[in-house]
């Protein structure tokens, strides 16, 4: 999957959010208005954009061109990519993932949502809940995206109908219940004009809760990475011994009891480091440097782990894929599977079941995966790794498929079957 990594060890600084919806729902064009708007668009950007939309015969700036980089996208006037935009306000900083509608780029909101604190789903006022809107709620709730924005878009073309804001907004926390989202916001909005996204609406006095932005810049992000038990791939050896890598859950503080897995070797953590200050302790998104006593030799693929909440190391891995690769994946299929810094040889042993994202049901079906194809498999490894569920820690409940004989990614991992 694809990530971007920021300096993140101030709580609620910065935000990952993605967006997600069906063609034509103004994806884009929230996007676009949101940059426009909050002020988080350069003065050469928005000239480029004025004089593209001009070429097009528009009367105004066409704000979605700001996200639509790409050459097709413009012709096309579709999203194809995921487009990653940085911007900041006075009180968060963001990362936004905007992911393509199209159903043949399903594949591309998983991408744009591994990593999201935040999945903003639009839907057309005039449409409402479609089949994209159920397949794109059932990925955001597949990775465990803590928080859900349904942007009702384009109310002015309902007349800003309160009764319709509500009807779809019914019918959408009724999808998200069922699949077990844990934190919906519904929001009615004109991305086209403004209404709802920075600055509240004029149109809309019915609706008394945020805009978008300021939903955007207060929404809790106190996920409480530290309540989990310690979580530290080993990424390098440094020259003096040290292990050096990212805390992805949990802490770990200096005396503390550790397992080296899959090993198992037990060991106790003598000091911690950051960068290249001693500290006491450490707490998940610190990138740290340990000493261990007792551990023998450890490496890059190692984890050090808490020694009294250890993971499950196997040869054998039960997981979800979304298969992300044009190049088709069957049953005897030779892999290698990355978690964290570990890479092993890997067989797809069976592929169970396919998910129908429309119906969210299971299907048995052991044909190979195609593009988007999302389904239960078994993996027979060549040799063990340590993982959690990825329902409980997403961090080391996530691994990749890659093609041994050339390296390309072939299908994006989580450990555990889906909505099970």
């Amino acid at each position: 999957m694809t990530t971007l990594s920021l300096d993140t060890t101030r709580d609620g600084e910065l935000l990952r959010l993605a967006t997600a919806g069906s063609v034509d729902d103004g994806k884009s064009t929230l996007v676009g208005r949101l940059l426009y708007d909050s002020k988080s668009v350069l003065a050469d950007q928005l000239e480029a954009v004025e004089s593209a939309s001009r070429a097009r015969g528009y009367g105004q700036a066409d704000l979605a061109l700001l996200t639509d980089g790409l050459r097709a996208e413009r012709e096309q006037g579709i999203t194809i990519d995921v487009a990653y935009r940085y911007f900041a306000t006075g009180n968060r900083r963001f990362i936004l993932a905007d992911t393509p509608g199209h159903v043949q780029y399903t594949r591309n909101m998983v991408t744009g949502a591994s990593t999201a604190h935040l999945a903003v789903i639009l839907v057309d006022a005039r449409h409402g809940v479609v089949t994209q809107t159920r397949r794109h709620t059932a990925v955001a709730a597949l990775l465990r995206t803590p928080h859900v924005v349904l942007a009702v878009n384009k109310m002015d073309l309902v007349g800003f109908a309160e009764d319709r804001f509500a009807e779809i907004d019914d019918e959408f926390r009724r999808l998200a219940g069922s699949l077990g989202v844990p934190d919906v916001r519904s929001i009615p909005l004109s991305a086209l004009r403004g209404d709802n996204v920075v600055d509240p609406s004029t149109e809309m006095p019915w609706y008394t809760g945020p805009t978008f932005l300021q939903h955007l810049e207060r929404v809790d992000l106190d996920e409480d990475l530290t309540a989990l038990p310690a979580r530290l791939p080993v990424q390098y050896v440094l020259p003096d011994g040290s292990l050096a890598g990212q805390l992805v859950a949990g802490q770990l503080r200096l005396g503390q009891q550790v397992l080296v897995t899959p090993a198992g070797r037990p060991a106790v953590v003598t000091a911690i480091g950051r960068l290249g200050t001693p500290i006491e302790n450490a707490r998940a998104g610190m990138s740290i440097s340990v000493k261990l006593d007792g551990a023998g030799e450890v490496g890059r693929g190692d984890m050090i782990v808490a020694a009294d909440r250890i993971p499950t190391t196997s040869r054998q891995v039960t997981a979800t894929l979304c298969h992300v690769a044009e190049r088709r994946l069957g049953e005897g299929t030779r892999v290698l599977v990355q978690h964290q810094t570990r890479v092993v040889e890997a067989t797809v042993a069976s592929i169970v079941d396919r998910l129908d994202l429309a119906t969210l049901e299971h299907t048995p079906n052991s044909d190979p995966l195609v593009v988007n194809d999302i389904a239960t498999v078994v993996l027979d490894l060549d040799e063990p790794i340590a993982a959690d569920p990825y329902r409980l820690i997403r961090g080391t409940g996530s691994l990749l498929l890659i093609d041994p004989a050339d390296g390309a990614t072939l299908s994006a991992g989580l450990v555990g079957p889906a909505f099970r």
